[in-house]
């Protein structure tokens, strides 16, 4: 990353930055060979250490929120480029355009062959505007079950990545065929025969999120949230105020752990600490290693089994008779 992005810090991120800051300027001054300051700095780096455990284990919803769209948070691209070899895109939809929103292709995982569809919402300006801010079209929703619908009937496994506030809301979306085509994806990925693996990696927006996370496996990072909402569209329609979305975020409980305990995901993928943003190689190997072990545990089930376990997977989910609660 550069040190432009670097330079982001959330509110309750300063007085992390502000010891970094001191143990970086520490550090300029040590290179002079009459000075000594490693006791020091080891003192200031141990005291991070605590601060960071002490500032993310007490996070509010509020505050995880703005963590799962940290401006420097890891996009789908960044984890394709550190996890996926030999990477190829493909485009269009074979019917209208192409939805760069949705990045959709074929490479390598561990030396293994999987379709990757990543949504991914860009870093710049004109990156966010190419990727219309990680909202998709209909016509990138028809692109990901295009791409799966191929690996499908070559066996290949599917690996998503969904970080979205939601799908597209302009009118042009919804005159070709927005509510359908994320319809069709839910329906039609229950019979898809191969392996899907699917991971939330920052925002999981609504039925933006859901259509592509039909999944064998369902897996959150640490930081990211998953919601029928988003904060502020709660507040707007509860409060007539988007200002309020704490409030929102609170209630909504958007969080890993609500949805662990509801059995909208399998499993909580640990992040860096401080979050996916400190540390984008190690966020990039833990979120690798989640993916490879739900990929590990589908092989030896039949199709049948396959098909009948995630249809069974989201049946249960949210019932409180059915889980037990």
């Amino acid at each position: 990353m550069s040190e432009l992005l670097n330079s982001y810090t959330l509110e309750f991120e300063r007085p992390v930055r502000d010891l970094e800051q001191q143990i970086k300027e520490l550090k300029e001054v040590a290179q002079r060979p009459d000075l000594d300051l490693s006791k020091e700095i080891k003192a200031l780096e141990k005291k991070v250490t605590h601060l960071l455990k002490d500032i993310y284990t007490q996070l509010s919803p509020w505050e995880r929120v703005q963590l799962s769209r940290h401006p420097n948070r890891p996009h789908a691209m960044d984890y394709i480029n550190f996890l996926i070899e030999d990477f190829h895109a493909l485009a269009g939809d074979r019917r209208f355009l192409e939805d760069s929103a949705i990045v959709a292709g074929f490479g390598k995982f561990k030396g293994q062959k999987v379709a990757v569809i990543g949504i991914e919402k860009g870093r710049k300006t004109k990156e966010k505007i190419t990727h219309n801010f990680g909202m998709p079209r209909p016509e990138g929703y028809r692109k990901a079950l295009r791409v799966m619908d191929m690996a499908g009937r070559f066996g290949i496994p599917i690996i998503t990545m969904i970080d979205t506030p939601g799908a597209f809301p302009g009118v042009e979306a919804e005159e070709r065929g927005q509510a359908t085509a994320i319809a069709e994806n839910l329906e039609k990925m229950f019979s898809i025969p191969s392996p899907i693996i699917s991971a939330i990696i920052g925002e999981g927006g609504s039925g933006g999120a859901l259509g592509i996370a039909i999944a064998d496996s369902v897996m959150m990072q640490e930081y990211s949230i998953y919601s029928v909402i988003s904060p502020e569209s709660c507040a707007s329609i509860l409060w007539a105020d988007p200002k309020k979305a704490d409030i929102a975020a609170n209630a909504l409980q958007l969080g890993p752990l609500k949805a662990m305990e509801l059995k909208i995901i399998d499993q909580i993928i640990s992040e860096p600490a401080g979050g996916a943003h400190r540390d984008w190689e190690l966020a990039a190997e833990l979120l690798g290693q989640s993916i490879e072990q739900s990929l590990s545990e589908q092989v030896g089930k039949t199709i049948e089994q396959r098909i009948s376990q995630r249809m069974e997977k989201f049946r249960i989910m949210g019932n409180e008779t059915l889980l037990g609660v």
